[in-house]
């Protein structure tokens, strides 16, 4: 089973770090204001779709196609652990080549953000604030790469209970024999 967890959560890892590391590259960091997250997030589940295919594969072929719900849902976390590491890999990649503070570009589309809305001016010192705040703290890696992680991880655990559950029953994508 460490075999393919392995090598799914590698080929994860490459799709969504490739993904994520062109499309840093395109936008210079940033990604498209309307568009980036829903692009973001389509990309690590396209990537963790491995995840099932792995389980999948594991139930078939390893396991005469039985597997239980535990085994199978740690497998995909094992996977999802792979492509998270990574996912940070190539944002702290993307970051070093393009030599951009995403941090403080961040911080003033923020900033911008709600004074377009009108924000009063209470409102806008208290985000002034915590935006400052906020780049101080992702200077620092123990923050930075953390809060990464957590972008992709979240997703690869919804991926993976979802496949769990799915592929514990041996007549759903029954191997061909």
């Amino acid at each position: 089973m460490g075999r393919n967890i392995l090598k799914y959560g590698v080929i994860a890892g490459l799709v969504v770090g490739v993904a994520l590391f062109c499309i840093s590259l395109t936008y210079d960091g940033l990604p498209p204001p309307d568009y980036g997250m829903a692009l973001g997030y389509l990309t690590m589940l396209v990537a963790l779709s491995a995840v099932f295919v792995g389980i999948k594969r594991h139930r078939d072929v390893d396991r005469g196609g039985v597997i239980r719900f535990w085994p199978a849902f740690g497998m995909g976390l094992g996977i999802s652990l792979i492509a998270g590491v990574f996912y940070v890999a190539a944002w702290e990649l993307a970051m070093a080549v393009i030599d951009v503070d995403f941090a403080q570009v961040f911080a003033t589309q923020m900033i911008e953000q709600q004074k377009a809305k009108g924000i009063d001016a209470a409102a806008l010192a208290r985000l002034t604030a915590e935006m400052a705040e906020f780049q101080t703290m992702y200077a620092n890696p123990l923050y930075r790469v953390p809060m990464t992680f957590a972008e992709i991880f979240p997703v690869g655990i919804l991926v993976s209970l979802v496949s769990a559950a799915v592929l514990r029953n041996p007549r759903v994508l029954p191997a061909r024999g």
